[in-house]
């Protein structure tokens, strides 16, 4: 399945989770075993020459193609939360969205010295969140070897904020 017919599975929801936002549902990729198949493997493909540890994911929509990619790539998977989730120690990293801040949060022992980590969120659209997630690999002092997104707002040049990283995006939007 190449990319055009993965966009498919992709539907709009206008309107959502405010007026003038438009939202890419990925849930139709995620109920069709031959999209996501095709989803993580092609992830995979890009991430494989890569030697990666660990898979880094956001909350939420990051963990469900995420922990599946770390599972083809034979690598961990480390789940990037909203403040007060997880149960330890954290590091933490505030960010702005298209509509709003945020913050994510990892356990300060989830990413070891020197691991070679990929990036992964389902959306890459201003890049605060992947740029958020970058930040906190490099405050464990983890070594950030790609970013991979299932989906690209092309139009809110978000890879210009992750311009020092490799990004790979498997679905592109060049307009609204």
């Amino acid at each position: 399945m190449d990319t055009d017919e993965l966009a498919r599975y992709v539907r709009d929801i206008p309107d959502f989770p405010k007026p003038g936002i438009t939202f890419k549902d990925i849930t139709p990729v995620l109920a069709s075993a031959e999209a996501l198949d095709a989803a993580v493997s092609q992830l995979a493909d890009y991430a494989r020459p890569l030697n990666v540890d660990v898979v880094v994911g956001a909350e939420a929509r990051g963990f469900l193609l995420g922990a599946a990619l770390a599972r083809e790539l034979g690598a961990g998977f480390v789940l990037a939360r909203k403040p007060g989730k997880l149960p330890r120690e954290t590091v933490r990293a505030e960010y702005l969205l298209e509509y709003g801040t945020d913050a994510l949060e990892l356990h300060s022992d989830a990413v070891a010295e020197g691991a070679r980590v990929l990036v992964h969120d389902d959306l890459l659209a201003t890049g605060g969140t992947a740029l958020a997630l970058c930040e906190l690999v490099e405050q464990l002092q983890g070594d950030v070897v790609g970013c991979a997104f299932f989906l690209e707002l092309a139009f809110l040049r978000g890879r210009e904020r992750l311009a020092r990283y490799d990004v790979r995006s498997l679905v592109s939007y060049d307009e609204e």
